[in-house]
């Protein structure tokens, strides 16, 4: 009997919009990512929602420091950070911006009930003012001697040599991170939210499965004290929402962050405020927050008090996971291991991270440790030697010595395919759980075996005395290998699009654990995944050591180049001996740079009927899948020429929608056009996927 479909709504937390994406990040990303993907192959209904946090004093300085509105910067910031979580194959459904109409609308909606119901009070407070920058500053924004171990140099809040949080005003000696001036202690009216007032509610929220039992412990001493008031307001000159009825007030942009969430939801809907508060309040909805360790204080204590308060239900899970280390150590700009999205993704494969992430993620929310030598180790041994090894021996055997034809599975491989389909439940009770540790554990233990399986038959021995018997052999590896792809397609939907191109075979989902892959011809073979190559890794630590992670603008939106000089005459004439074409916009190293060039396999070339320029080429990318691009080589090169040569192609090119059909890269090539364009040449012993430096 089929399981029930589930309507969930899923976040992850939003990221600050004052900087670039990095590896830390990505843990949580990714790890939302493959459990939305993995709900989405069982069939359930699943919305991803997600947005930058895009208010505060540290984006108004950063934007006022880089000479822009802080519109503009958190506009530009949002295209990037879109561009590095499509990097990684995170999908989300709605990526917005809390700087948004919805989101003001639900702030003040929200502030309004809280407002009315008597769960809002105000009263005086000391903070640190600015005397020349004439701003009040955030508490990480103030520097000083710690009152506890009396470490210097130390955050406003905290301090990282002892761990005690204080005041900003117990500092001893303060200054401002601003301009390094001694900071003044001003008064002004703040506003708060009555916390107590929600005490019992939060007590019951905890009583059911809202947090991990690990989590909920830890949260509960919360509740041996009285839950003390919550600041909402801050002081101009502030980047957020105005305060209604209030001269210089603005939300705590940590009030409108989490608001966010619905605000993003209705920005899916395409539909006012009120209908995402509709949506969210549906009895049968699911609602889980991915988030780190460091926020569960805002969204299991702040979030649902609001929640409460304005009559709203509060979320059903959340998911914590911990922090991020690099090579068992804090992430270092030093020791080159602070390292962007975008400066991974120029050296290593983004696939390698999810993979890895995955055996790491466990229910816990303990810290992850990027180890680059257990990386390569594991990527190499397991992603690439047990996983895709499966597939990759017997597809090519098959084609090459069977004319690509499948069969039925020889009878001694039935215990070792019912074997794998058994291993369905164990596996679904740890993606459910986000034990994607214990679920890669498993798949590559019965990998193991699959490989075993093809050693001990030895299908090219076979083949020579009984064909039939050989294919039966491979037609069993390749039911092995599309089985343990559907466990894989969530943690590496590349890799399944791969094998889904070679087997020939439909976009694969959970319920096909049970079928049978029917007797067919499969497709040429397509490289599945390479090996992490050490001296890249070594690479990117070194120039991470020699840089800070920048943010650039994506390359969809550099300006494009004229492909030919223009002239203001009516009958413009090429230029010829001593003319200067006019130059193109120019571009920054940091975008130049930005430009991902891979090598790619030629699959298959057709004509474009239509267009005497173009031609629809389809590329075999290796670990980045498939990809079609139009280009125009038509009169310069014969059809036939084309299947099987290697291109280099540019890989993070923005999809172009032409007349033709849609192109989602660009092959290089040089010359002046017509008859005489030629396609760059790449070595023989180069693989697909490959990147091009």
């Amino acid at each position: 009997m089929p399981h029930p479909k589930r309507k969930i709504l899923v976040t992850s937390a939003l990221p600050y919009a004052n900087g670039a994406i990095h590896i830390g990040h990505l843990v949580e990303y990714i790890q939302t990512d493959i459990w939305v993907r993995y709900q989405r192959l069982c069939g359930h209904q699943v919305v991803y929602v997600c947005g930058d946090d895009a208010h505060g004093t540290p984006i108004m300085l950063r934007a006022r420091k880089e000479g822009l509105s802080p519109e503009d910067f958190i506009g530009r910031m949002n295209l990037e950070h879109q561009r590095d979580f499509a990097r990684f194959d995170i999908a989300f459904d709605s990526y917005y911006s809390t700087h948004s109409t919805e989101n003001q609308a639900l702030c003040v909606h929200i502030y309004e009930i809280l407002r009315k119901n008597g769960h809002i009070v105000t009263r005086d407070v000391e903070q640190f003012f600015d005397p020349m920058e004439q701003i009040f500053l955030p508490d990480r924004f103030i520097r000083g001697t710690c009152p506890n171990c009396k470490a210097p140099d130390q955050y406003g809040d905290s301090c990282e040599i002892c761990g005690k949080h204080y005041q900003p005003t117990d500092l001893i000696n303060p200054r401002s991170a601003v301009s390094g001036a001694i900071p003044v202690r001003k008064t002004s009216r703040h506003f708060f939210l009555r916390l107590e007032h929600f005490r019992q509610q939060l007590q019951n929220l905890l009583q059911t499965r809202f947090v991990d039992e690990s989590v909920a412990n830890k949260l509960r001493e919360w509740f041996t004290t009285e839950l003390k008031d919550w600041d909402i307001s801050r002081d101009a000159p502030f980047f957020g929402f105005a305060i209604p009825d209030e001269a210089d007030k603005y939300f705590y942009n940590w009030l409108d962050a989490p608001i966010g969430y619905l605000a993003s939801l209705a920005h899916y809907l395409a539909a006012p405020a009120e209908d995402a508060i509709q949506f969210w309040q549906n009895d049968d909805l699911e609602v889980h927050h991915f988030i780190g360790k460091d926020i569960v204080y805002f969204h299991a204590l702040f979030w649902p008090a609001m929640l409460f308060g304005a009559g709203l239900r509060p979320p059903t899970k959340l998911a914590v996971h911990g922090h991020l280390t690099v090579n068992a150590e804090k992430m270092s700009k030093s020791r080159g291991t602070f390292i962007s999205a975008l400066q991974y993704a120029r050296y290593l494969d983004p696939q390698w991270l999810r993979y890895y992430f995955a055996t790491r993620l466990t229910t816990a929310p303990s810290d992850l440790d990027l180890s680059f030598e257990d990386f390569t180790a594991r990527v190499n041994s397991e992603l690439v030697g047990k996983l895709a090894n499966l597939i990759s021996r017997a597809a090519p055997m098959l084609n090459r010595l069977l004319n690509g034809e499948t069969g039925v599975p020889v009878v001694d491989a039935l215990p070792l395919l019912e074997q794998l389909r058994q291993a369905k439940p164990e596996i679904a009770q740890a993606f459910e759980e986000r034990n994607f540790a214990g679920a890669t554990r498993q798949i590559c233990s019965l990998a193991d075996k699959a490989n075993k399986f093809v050693e001990d038959n030895a299908p090219w021995v076979l083949v020579k005395t009984d064909a039939q018997a050989a294919r039966g052999v491979l037609t069993a590896a390749l039911e092995a290998g599309r089985i343990l792809t559907i466990y894989l397609k969530a943690i590496v939907p590349q890799f399944a699009r791969s094998v889904e191109q070679c087997l020939n075979i439909a976009p694969l989902e959970w319920q096909h654990i049970e079928d049978s892959m029917p007797a067919h011809k499969i497709n040429a073979f397509v490289h599945l995944a390479t090996r992490v190559d050490d001296k890249a890794v070594q690479s990117l630590i070194q120039e991470n050591m020699m840089s800070e992670p920048t943010a650039v603008t994506p390359p969809s939106v550099i300006p494009p180049t004229p492909s030919t000089a223009t002239s203001s005459s009516s009958n413009p004439s090429p230029a010829g001996p001593g003319s200067v074409e006019p130059l193109a916009p120019t571009c920054t190293i940091e975008q130049f740079a930005a430009v991902d060039l891979r090598v790619a396999r030629v699959i298959s070339a057709e004509d474009l009927p239509g267009s005497d320029k173009l031609l629809k080429l389809q590329l075999d990318a290796g670990a980045l899948g498939h990809r079609v691009v139009l280009a125009g080589i038509k009169k310069a090169i014969a059809l036939d020429q084309l299947p099987g040569r290697l291109v280099i192609f540019c890989a993070n090119l923005a999809p172009r929608k032409m007349k033709l059909g849609t192109s989602e890269g660009m092959v290089l090539a040089s010359g002046p056009g017509g008859t005489e364009v030629f396609l760059l040449s790449v070595d023989s012993r180069a693989t697909p996927g490959q990147r091009v430096h």
